[in-house]
């Protein structure tokens, strides 16, 4: 039970009358007692700094916000942990998640590591002891009912249930609400960057799914995202582009060319340039024009990145995802203003006719201007990031590129903070590599012809494998034809999301349509039917979501039977779960969960009734509100978590 900030404030005065009654230096004479006197004294400062940070932080009654459990229990055993040894400065924390429900629903095991920290300054004393004392000095708290010491020094911690109940109706009333946040963070998620003039492939599909995400979860969490695609939109491979465009259609400034397949105009104007040299030479101008900026080669340059932005866009739609658009062309000023830096802060060398910088730690320079004059990938990357910094303002950058480009942006990272462009401590930037995706010979994914598999083609594969798997369940003899196009889009796009979603993002991954598809295990599928078939039952129960709302305001939700606490318990674990991928932005942690409260779920509706029917005519007989209402949580965290991976579930299917 949460007190009342009267009570807090009582303590808070009970104990300043304490601490101030033993700085009194006529209250201790000289006596033995002295260092334990001291030793009070820090114990209740800590616990007076405690309460003051309660009464300041507890949230008000009726808060709509989800708790995160393990953070609160986190809380309460630093306090108790700090009270019960003020000498440790910095004291381990660790609370998980119980792996057995006989031995408590969550677990302390900083005992052990402090006991190895104590042995080092000369204390003798056990973990069990060290436990003990943990517990003689943990806080009144609302959430828990028990707590044993097990083995060596473990603490099982056991959660009341009147208090999880009360989690789980503040869920139903107020949906799937974050926490509010201190300040609210600038995040920006440079993500899926395709090349323009050239078809979006796998790898580009792994790095706008993963984005895409990551940008849900800090969007979910309150946080300003800015969802920026860095294309490659400048460089002298425009310079064989709009020399090709000028022969094949001369008149492009004025009427508008009908280029149809950029990636074979693309071919034909490589194939150019490699084979004709008087044609080299003229890509070469171009390229010079181009960065001189000629309003009839930006025209030419403009209308090469308008038909691939077309092209981009059809995938972006499909996956609904949106960026804004930020190339390469961007940041050209800023380039030569970033050089100038570098040059008056003394960083630059000269090799061979390039600019170069080495940073300390690093092996590898990074390249700043080439021989010829030109700018690299190593330039535009620090102007972007001295861009994103100082202009953008931002608190977080985050970089979804394949795990190839780590050392690249290892190198640029460091190059800011030498620059002293920002301090880790304050502003998080973050390379968060992903691996390959692999045909099922485990080769590099290719077509039959070893060409690069185009984006476009891998999703209209998903939509026509997801129709003959609806065709195969009969599902177009049950579904309306809208229903049964919502469908298969939700599970052709949905599948291969989760497929690549629910691999750790660093390992390579296999792309299987067959397994990605199966409605068995760990898989979009799965789960799209496990949710579909959790909100059939409150059709069943002729419940609407009025009625279930009116019951969640009226109804405690009993939790009495072992699976019904423990889908209460994994249904609040929501948040826990967020906030570890908001620290390691591993977002296979969020598949995980969801297949874990998929499996859950169907435990408890095998063994527990929530709709009981007459077994010879059929009729329903009775509803078992309370289990209800876990049907209902359970469905509307797991919209939450498809929302965040931007899967789209239906209502039927």
């Amino acid at each position: 039970i949460v007190k009342p900030s009267s009570v807090w404030e009582r303590q808070i005065r009970t104990l300043s009358a304490e601490i101030e009654s033993l700085k009194n230096p006529r209250a201790l004479e000289p006596s033995p007692q002295l260092a334990s006197l001291k030793e009070e004294n820090a114990k209740l400062k800590y616990r007076l700094n405690t309460l003051k940070r309660s009464l300041q932080a507890d949230p008000a009654p009726g808060s709509r916000a989800m708790l995160n459990i393990n953070q609160r229990l986190q809380q309460v055993f630093e306090d108790a942990i700090r009270a019960a040894c003020p000498q440790v400065a910095d004291p381990p924390l660790a609370v998980t998640p119980g792996r057995d429900p006989k031995f408590g629903d969550y677990q302390c095991n900083s005992a052990m590591a402090l006991g190895q920290m104590l042995k080092a300054r000369g204390e003798k004393v056990t973990p069990r002891e060290i436990a003990q004392k943990i517990l003689e000095n943990l806080p009144e708290n609302e959430l828990i009912e028990k707590t044993e010491i097990a083995g060596p020094g473990f603490i099982n911690i056991h959660i009341r249930k009147p208090f999880v109940s009360k989690l789980l109706t503040n869920l139903l009333l107020n949906g799937v609400q974050p926490p509010p946040l201190p300040v609210r963070k600038k995040v920006i998620v440079d993500f899926s960057s395709p090349n323009i003039a050239k078809e979006m492939h796998v790898g580009h599909l792994r790095s706008t799914i993963i984005g895409d995400s990551m940008c849900r979860l800090f969007e979910f969490l309150g946080y300003e995202v800015v969802r920026l695609n860095h294309v490659g939109d400048w460089g002298t491979q425009f310079g064989m582009l709009i020399a090709h465009l000028q022969d094949k259609f001369p008149d492009y400034v004025t009427s508008s060319p009908p280029i149809g397949d950029l990636q074979a105009f693309y071919k034909e104007s490589k194939k150019r340039f490699d084979e004709e040299e008087d044609f080299k030479k003229r890509a070469y101008r171009c390229v010079v024009r181009l960065q001189s900026k000629e309003p009839e080669i930006i025209k030419a340059w403009t209308l090469i990145c308008d038909v691939s932005r077309a092209e981009f866009q059809r995938v972006y739609d499909c996956l609904q995802v949106k960026l804004i658009e930020r190339g390469e062309s961007f940041y050209q000023e800023m380039m030569k203003a970033v050089v100038e830096e570098l040059k008056q802060k003394g960083v630059l060398e000269l090799d061979e006719g390039r600019h170069i910088v080495f940073v300390p730690g690093q092996s590898i320079p990074l390249t700043v201007v080439k021989s010829d004059g030109g700018f690299t990938y190593d330039t535009s990357d620090l102007a972007a990031i001295h861009q994103r910094i100082f202009q953008e303002r931002a608190d977080i950058i985050i970089y979804v590129t394949d795990s190839g480009q780590s050392t690249h942006f290892q190198l640029v990272f460091a190059a800011a903070r030498m620059l002293g462009w920002y301090d880790p401590l304050t502003t998080r930037v973050e390379h968060a590599g992903f691996g390959v995706v692999l045909g099922e010979d485990k080769k590099k994914f290719k077509t039959r012809s070893g060409d690069t598999v185009r984006l476009m083609d891998l999703l209209d594969e998903g939509l026509k494998r997801s129709m003959d798997k609806l065709k195969d369940k009969e599902r177009d003899k049950v579904l309306t034809p809208e229903e049964l196009t919502q469908a298969q889009r939700s599970v052709a796009y949905g599948c291969i999301k989760y497929a690549d979603l629910s691999h750790n993002r660093i390992n390579d991954y296999v792309f299987s349509f067959d397994k990605m598809l199966d409605d068995r295990g760990n898989t979009a599928a799965y789960l799209l039917y496990a949710l579909t078939r959790i909100r059939s039952i409150s059709r069943l129960a002729s419940l609407d979501g009025g009625a279930l709302a009116a019951a969640a305001a009226s109804t405690p939700i009993l939790l009495d039977h072992d699976k019904e606490w423990k889908l209460g318990k994994c249904i609040l674990r929501f948040p826990e779960v967020l906030n570890k991928i908001l620290e390691d932005l591993f977002l296979h942690g969020l598949c995980d969960y969801l297949y874990e409260l998929a499996t859950t779920f169907t435990e408890f509706y095998d063994s527990c009734y929530c709709v009981e029917k007459d077994r010879q005519t059929g009729e329903v007989v009775k509803v078992n509100m309370w289990r209800m209402l876990l049907c209902e949580a359970t469905a509307t965290v797991m919209a939450k978590g498809f929302d965040i991976l931007g899967i789209t579930p239906v209502s039927r299917m």
